[in-house]
């Protein structure tokens, strides 16, 4: 099957003069664990520097304070824990309230693996009314999760990296995994009724009917929570009325754009994900005036 080739970025909306807050998207982050409180934060952070309007931050109550700090312009909403620092079976019912008050979810990074976790993630990729972006341990959990590519409802984005993609592959399609990416991403997009982002050297991004090929970016952004910025990247892009594929074909634009403007400043080697963000202003900014 040919796939039709994206060849313009996407553009945010405009935004009226008598714009507020709730004109921009509430996004929920659903992140962190014991020791992984920095990914619940670069994520929270990210959807912040990308425009959200509000961004709530919800985590195990333990690592809860810490994640505060980090960033003042987010919310925390403290949850339940298992013995391991992980999100437990009685975390559902405070997130799926969290849920009704968002626009978007994204859910992953640093969250480990449990059976509570999967359980989570089941009852939010059968939820209709919400958008939903999956990355890293809420892969890593989904691909656990019996028949899920049959069971999606939420309007859904997946954010794997070759590791990652090798699991959801094995939970969907029997057959070996073909080397070829764009069948990789593509394949998957069709199974699941959704718009998948594999990332790497020039990132594909497809929802099984149109492919892009991300051309920014470089090997300095190879570093820990490179890719928690981009999950909450794309969730905010979503909550301000983009659709699941140019979400994720702009905020995979930027997120590069962002690490190449990093690098400039201080090379490939030192660069950390928290530059990436720290770049994320200046990205915007270079994006916004291609549309002038």
């Amino acid at each position: 099957m040919s796939l039709h080739a994206i060849q313009s970025i996407p553009f945010l909306p405009a935004r009226a003069i008598d714009s507020h807050k709730g004109c921009f998207g509430t996004v929920l982050v659903i992140a962190g664990s014991l020791g992984m409180s920095g990914a619940a934060a670069l994520a929270g952070k990210a959807a912040i520097r990308s425009g959200a309007g509000l961004v709530r931050v919800a985590c195990p109550q333990g690592i809860c304070p810490t994640v505060a700090g980090f960033e003042p312009a987010y919310t925390t909403i403290a949850l339940p824990e298992d013995s391991q620092g992980r999100l437990s079976k009685q975390a559902l019912g405070g997130l799926l309230d969290a849920v009704e008050a968002c626009d978007v979810v994204a859910v992953g990074p640093g969250l480990g693996t449990s059976h509570a976790l999967q359980t989570i993630i089941e009852n939010l990729i059968q939820d209709s009314s919400i958008k939903l972006v999956l990355d890293a341990d809420g892969l890593n959990n989904l691909s656990k999760i019996r028949q899920w590519h049959n069971k999606v409802k939420a309007q859904l984005i997946l954010t794997p990296h070759p590791g990652e993609m090798k699991r959801v592959w094995a939970s969907v399609i029997r057959d070996p995994m073909v080397q070829e990416r764009t069948d990789q991403a593509s394949q998957i997009a069709l199974r699941s009724q959704s718009t998948v982002v594999l990332k790497g050297a020039q990132t594909v991004v497809t929802d099984g009917q149109s492919v892009y090929l991300n051309t920014t970016g470089n090997p300095g952004m190879a570093t820990g929570g490179s890719g928690d910025v981009l999950t909450g990247m794309i969730a905010a892009i979503m909550g301000q009325g983009l659709n699941a594929l140019d979400a994720a074909v702009l905020g995979t634009y930027i997120h590069g754009l962002a690490g190449d403007l990093a690098a400039q400043k201080m090379g490939q080697i030192a660069l950390c994900a928290s530059d990436i963000i720290d770049s994320l202003p200046k990205a915007w900014l270079s994006h916004e005036k291609q549309s002038l």
